[in-house]
């Protein structure tokens, strides 16, 4: 690996910190105070006035720092046209948010030909940042180590699934799943941010991760640090008639921490994505 991509790592990953830390003390300020919420989807896609005014303020940062970039965030859409692709998510778990519940963060990822190579995830209420280039992981500027438990049995897990429109979509069978992971692990928990679960399992607060309906910006920062902390983020299409270019765009991941080995969570995590997959190609074929 050339010192010219190592370098370019570094700045990128300075550059994500100082984004996510230019919205820290707005957002902890807003955090269970009175907010205007709006719906996008339906009542439970939710996004408030922080999200958008936050996604504002950390985009101006970055081409400030960074002119030579286009910018891909939840709320704002596509902007720019430069050589460094950014992935935001002001605040990744808006719901925990907009509830009062301390668990939410602020994710930034840089990506160069379609790689991610610096990011950033602000866990604000915890004042935690945890960062990554090419050359490693840190939490709070330490180096940051992956390391799970070895079975299921003992390990804790953390999952989305089923959310109501997958439980619509798949019917009694993502409730079967839902139990055999239940009774495959040592507890399975449902906090609701992609990116910060991510980051839990690449700090090694929680052994493993699994989701099946996120987007670049939930999940290209939180890859990289797994990975650059030694842990094993594996993405798969779910609800994709073909297999994505980049692992940050396929809709599903399971992520393991270091150590580990769950065999019934990725035969189901690969089953629920067969399932997605199989309805999203009949789709695609009907008249």
């Amino acid at each position: 690996m050339s010192e010219r991509l190592l370098a370019e790592s570094r700045h990128l990953r300075n550059v994500a910190e100082g984004a996510a830390l230019s919205v820290r003390d707005q957002l902890r300020a807003a955090f269970r105070g009175t907010m205007t919420v709006d719906h996008k989807k339906d009542a439970r896609d939710v996004v408030t006035e922080h999200d958008r005014h936050a996604e504002r303020v950390i985009s101006a940062y970055i081409l400030e720092h960074e002119p030579d970039s286009q910018i891909l965030g939840e709320e704002g859409g596509a902007v720019g046209e430069g050589r460094v692709s950014w992935f935001i998510d002001p605040i990744d778990g808006t719901s925990n948010f907009i509830d009062g519940i301390a668990f939410w963060c602020v994710s930034v990822a840089a990506a160069v030909d379609g790689r991610v190579i610096g990011a950033a995830i602000l866990d604000p209420m915890a004042d935690d940042m945890f960062s990554a280039d090419l050359e490693g992981a840190w939490l709070n500027g330490e180096p940051l180590r992956s390391v799970g438990r070895a079975s299921e049995a003992e390990a804790t897990l953390i999952t989305g699934y089923p959310n109501a429109r997958q439980l619509v979509a798949h019917g009694g069978a993502a409730l079967t799943d839902f139990a055999e992971l239940v009774l495959a692990f040592r507890a399975v928990r449902r906090p609701g941010s992609a990116a910060l679960t991510l980051s839990h399992v690449a700090a090694g607060w929680a052994d493993a991760a699994a989701g099946f309906n996120v987007n670049p910006w939930d999940v290209s920062a939180a890859e990289l640090i797994v990975n650059q902390a030694g842990g094993m983020y594996i993405p798969l299409a779910a609800g994709q008639s073909e297999r994505p270019a980049h692992s940050y765009e396929h809709r599903g991941y399971v992520a393991i921490a270091g150590g580990g080995s769950y065999p019934t969570l990725m035969s189901i995590a690969r089953d629920i994505a067969a399932r997605g997959n199989a309805r999203s190609a009949a789709a695609t074929s009907s008249p």
